[in-house]
């Protein structure tokens, strides 16, 4: 039988990509991942929307992550804009 593969990982700090809402910092709606700076994760959909700021380049999303680039960074992956 196939193992859970929370019991394949042994370093105890790492958490598996979770997928949730956000709000994501970006002047720009052109890319589809984002470095873990740019992302503020929220409890809820509503939550997102209430703290999405249009103007000032904050958009309330539905992300994966994060997730260790080969370069070393941390990535939301944008699965899509809530607006």
């Amino acid at each position: 039988m196939a193992e859970a593969i929370s019991s394949l990982i042994t370093d105890t700090e790492s958490q598996l990509v979770q997928t949730g809402y956000v709000v994501i910092y970006a002047p720009q709606r052109n890319r589809k991942r984002f470095p873990e700076a740019c992302v503020s994760a929220q409890a809820s959909e509503a939550a997102a929307r209430a703290a999405a700021k249009p103007e000032q380049g904050y958009y309330a999303a539905v992300a994966s992550g994060p997730s260790r680039s080969s370069e070393g960074l941390r990535l939301f992956y944008l699965l899509r804009w809530l607006d």
